[in-house]
């Protein structure tokens, strides 16, 4: 039986549009780089710290650190202007596997600063989650398999067995087979194609996260 589900965030139960990775591309652009959309769709779903100071090849600490503040700016501001929402149904899935006693967790490659006032412009808080798992967090981020196992301590659950974890990024799924989840999940309602996503190895590829509740 399944004891916790973890789920990404931007592109799998929040849907912005993609414009997390478009923001990524102008900040690394305006800082000198110039990232191809391979490039980007190479990052998506990694610390987005991590993923400036990749494309921005040789780049100082410094030079990383101000890009980063840049970004965080930006994605601010393009959040305001054009407010994220949850997918449809994902709210009422959350809520429903939480009152048949399944625990959910979300986890990002956001810092805890931007997830928070991400979460609390779509309403979700403390009520809505057992955990959030933010790539401040960790010492790694995806795909790196320490987000699934910091969101099991924190809710308790001791084995990956009884484990769910869906995203919508290569690096999602690589982390859920990093972890050892017993179902790792790719779901379309990102920016990857579903060639990508299968050629990952998940256990199932669905169209949404709103379908999950059939697997189990």
């Amino acid at each position: 039986m399944i004891e916790l589900v973890v789920f990404d965030v931007a592109g799998t139960t929040v849907n912005e549009g993609g414009t997390v990775y478009r923001v990524l591309a102008d900040t690394v652009r305006a800082a000198g780089g110039d990232p191809s959309p391979a490039e980007i769709e190479a990052w998506m779903g990694a610390s987005k710290r991590a993923a400036i100071q990749a494309l921005l090849t040789d780049a100082s600490d410094a030079v990383v650190d101000e890009a980063f503040a840049d970004f965080r700016k930006r994605l601010a501001t393009a959040y305001q202007e054009s407010p994220p929402v949850p997918f449809p149904g994902v709210t009422e899935l959350i809520a429903a596997l939480r009152a048949a006693g399944v625990k959910v967790a979300l986890s990002t490659g956001f810092d805890r600063e931007t997830t928070a006032s991400l979460l609390a412009s779509i309403g979700w808080g403390p009520a809505t989650l057992d955990a959030v798992v933010c790539i401040d967090d960790v010492a790694a981020g995806r795909p790196a398999p320490y987000m699934t196992f910091h969101a099991m301590e924190a809710t308790g659950v001791q084995d990956v067995r009884r484990v769910l974890v869906a995203g919508d990024t290569v690096r999602d799924v690589e982390a859920g087979r990093n972890a050892g989840a017993a179902l790792v999940v790719a779901v379309l309602t990102g920016e990857v194609s579903q060639e990508s996503l299968a050629d990952a190895g998940p256990t199932h590829v669905l169209p949404g996260v709103v379908e999950i509740p059939e697997l189990f």
